[in-house]
């Protein structure tokens, strides 16, 4: 799962979902989130995963490795996502990818609509 949140909103900026993560993939969801929203000034809070920072490295945009602190507000976001779909991804084994991805693109549409 792709996705970008506003750390001060905890908005849902961008979601996609793929079943893997490549340099191609972080490029392509990369240019849907610089079409729907300006990124120029901002800065990605990342994990230790590579491709996105060779991405985001690549496109000159700013980013900042945290294990703590700031990071630690988009993780629990995540979670929350994790936890409240955990019941669908059990019984969804035999969904097509894309079905699922538009029920998780639903439920950030959904998240921001009720924060």
């Amino acid at each position: 799962m792709y996705a970008a949140v506003d750390r001060k909103t905890n908005k849902h900026l961008h979601i996609r979902l793929f079943s893997t993560a490549t340099i191609a993939l972080t490029e392509l969801v990369l240019r849907e989130l610089t079409e729907k929203h300006d990124i120029e000034d901002a800065v990605f809070l990342v994990d230790g995963t590579q491709h996105l920072q060779t991405v985001l490295r690549r496109h000159g945009l700013r980013f900042r490795y945290e294990k703590q602190g700031n990071r630690n507000a988009i993780e629990r976001v995540f979670r929350g996502i994790k936890r409240r779909t955990s019941s669908f991804s059990n019984c969804s084994i035999n969904i097509r990818s894309t079905t699922v991805e538009s029920c998780l693109q639903a439920f950030a549409v959904w998240q921001n609509a009720t924060n």
